[in-house]
């Protein structure tokens, strides 16, 4: 908790608003995405599908793969409380809505459904214009992995695959070299290997216009020397740091950047 303060001091003293962003693609991005204060129709679905786990006193056996967490003691845990403690928070699957919206992605990846509440974000911001995007979801856990479903299918996300995996097993098995994802949000296993890892195994699917949304890059020290060596890798050209996630950008015509934003 203690590297988290100081990491958020830090981040608070560099960062900045749109009026220190010469960028035209990140200035357009922050004021017309990141700053969209305007309420959106999905909002309201957004809040339901939380409401509905939240009241779900249900316990499950959680199978974790990852770093493990720093507030459940025990692998068996209530719906409602995982939902509080671990789900992506309101503003956030507001914004993770609203940069899919802005982004308009026809494929997207998502490592780390958990009980879907991003992934309803994702779902519902992909089809916001109509759009028929396809969204695969990975996720270690059978048992989160069937709330997760349950729960989607329930809010009408018909355009979800869901695949149950260990995320490595299943990135270095499937043909990554005939996909493209334009959007991809990395949940999953917090740990400076497992970030890496994943991020070189899905290079060979980047495009011109690929976003890459790394959650928890502040976690810990090790999450942090991961994110400094993404925003170093030779095919990244623009990242942004706004602390609880950085967004990884490879367009060739950009110039290479770094942006500490407040959102």
């Amino acid at each position: 908790m203690f590297f988290q303060i100081k990491a958020y001091l830090k981040f608070l003293w560099n960062s900045k608003n749109e009026h220190a962003v010469h960028s035209p693609f990140v200035f357009n991005l922050i004021t017309k995405c990141f700053y969209d204060k305007k309420s959106k129709p999905a909002y309201s679905l957004l809040e339901k599908y939380r409401k509905t786990l939240l009241e779900n006193k249900n316990t499950i056996e959680v199978t974790d793969f990852g770093a493990g967490s720093r507030v459940f003691k025990s692998n068996k845990r209530s719906i409602a409380e995982i939902a509080k403690v671990a789900g992506i928070s309101v503003k956030r699957a507001r914004l993770l809505y609203r940069i899919t919206d802005y982004f308009q992605p026809s494929t997207i990846l998502e490592i780390g459904t958990s009980l879907g509440l991003a992934t309803s974000a994702l779902a519902l911001g992909s089809r916001s214009l109509g759009t028929k995007a396809t969204l695969t979801t990975l996720e270690g856990c059978p048992n989160t992995m069937a709330i997760a479903k349950k729960q989607l299918q329930l809010f009408n996300n018909p355009n979800v695959k869901f695949i149950t995996s260990e995320f490595k097993d299943y990135l270095q098995n499937c043909n990554l070299k005939s996909e493209s994802y334009n959007l991809i949000y990395f949940d999953g296993n917090h740990s400076k290997e497992a970030t890496l890892d994943y991020f070189e195994l899905l290079l060979p699917t980047i495009t011109n216009d690929s976003v890459w949304i790394f959650d928890d890059i502040h976690w810990s020290a090790e999450m942090e020397t991961a994110w400094k060596t993404i925003k170093k890798h030779p095919k990244v050209s623009v990242t942004i740091d706004t602390f609880q996630w950085g967004l990884v950008f490879f367009r060739r015509e950009q110039p290479k950047e770094h942006f500490i934003i407040r959102v």
